[in-house]
């Protein structure tokens, strides 16, 4: 067996970087174990302006390189695995991964989640680009712009009211001829002067040199396809994507207690088994964002060092 760590945190965002900062200050051997590369979705985004005390040209990568270097000042360990498996019940967790297999006295999960994709062509070229999953991070980019929501659910159109403070109109896309958000939004939705509908359509493609610029929005009904194209003097406009989110914790079902694909937490980031935390947007909350989940990762560090100190 290899070496038992006091804390293994699952997943190297916002929310796993700053535990292992609060965990490796706090003297605790921290493994950290992230599947791809570190950052998690907020290295995708280009400016960031509502983070505290970010840089005056603050981007995802830039914030990402500042939070690791902390983690490995404090002696971090870091690792790219997979888990696939894990024995989380008993004062000794162990996790397997396809390269190795570990072993720790405490557990963070801070695996993430990320947004349903709208999956057309150029969605990916234009994120950060004219596309986004967030507004309270990108309204303020697209203040006296035209913006257009895709969706039709909760977030959706609350997230359309939120945009109506910033852009001079924004139009709801959804694919069916009404709303599926709670009728209490939706009455604000339709009594909002700034806030128009396009129904039975879905976005089939976007288009643009270095910003979106253009999109294809196809009627679901008649099949016709229309191309809305910014206007000359915008030269782009804004398209928010709210279909849903999926958090990376299919590997945890059955293993900790759940709601709706989400870890539940107490507010120490405690789920249902002891030695076992979870923080960031992988867990139950109302706002998923850098400085939210750094908290939670803040929060979940301190919790596992009283667990370990009271189980020693």
């Amino acid at each position: 067996m290899g070496k038992l760590y006091d804390v293994i945190i699952i997943g190297g965002g916002p929310a796993g970087l700053a535990a292992g900062l609060y965990a490796g200050r706090a003297r605790l051997s921290t493994l950290l174990i992230e599947k791809d590369k570190e950052g998690g979705q907020i290295v995708q985004t280009a400016e960031i302006e509502n983070y505290p005390g970010g840089l005056a040209e603050e981007s995802g990568p830039t914030l990402i390189d500042r939070m690791s270097s902390q983690a490995d000042k404090f002696g971090v360990e870091k690792v790219i695995d997979t888990i696939e498996d894990m024995e989380l019940a008993g004062k000794e967790k162990l996790l397997t991964g396809k390269k190795d297999t570990y072993r720790a006295k405490a557990v963070i999960i801070a695996a993430g989640a990320s947004p349903v994709p709208i999956g057309c062509p150029g969605e990916k070229e234009f994120t950060g680009k004219g596309v986004s999953y967030c507004a309270t991070c990108d309204a303020a980019f697209f203040e006296d712009f035209e913006v257009y929501v895709v969706g039709g659910g909760d977030s959706a159109v609350e997230e359309a009211l939120y945009l109506t403070k910033f852009a001079r109109k924004v139009t709801i896309i959804h694919r069916r001829d009404q709303l599926r958000a709670a009728k209490s939004i939706q009455e604000k939705a339709f009594a909002n002067e700034k806030i128009d509908f396009l129904w039975d359509s879905v976005v089939k493609e976007l288009k643009g040199d270095g910003l979106l610029e253009s999109m294809v929005v196809e009627n679901v009904k008649t099949k016709e396809k229309t191309e809305i194209k910014a206007s000359e003097e915008d030269g782009t406009f804004g398209v928010f994507v709210f279909i849903g989110f999926k958090p990376a914790s299919e590997i945890f079902e059955g293993k900790v207690r759940m709601d709706n694909g989400y870890i539940v937490t107490d507010p120490d980031m405690k789920t249902n088994v002891e030695g076992v935390f979870a923080a960031g947007d992988i867990r139950v909350k109302s706002l998923r964002q850098v400085v939210t989940a750094a908290a939670d990762g803040a929060i979940a560090a301190v919790q596992a060092g009283k667990y370990i100190e009271e189980n020693e």
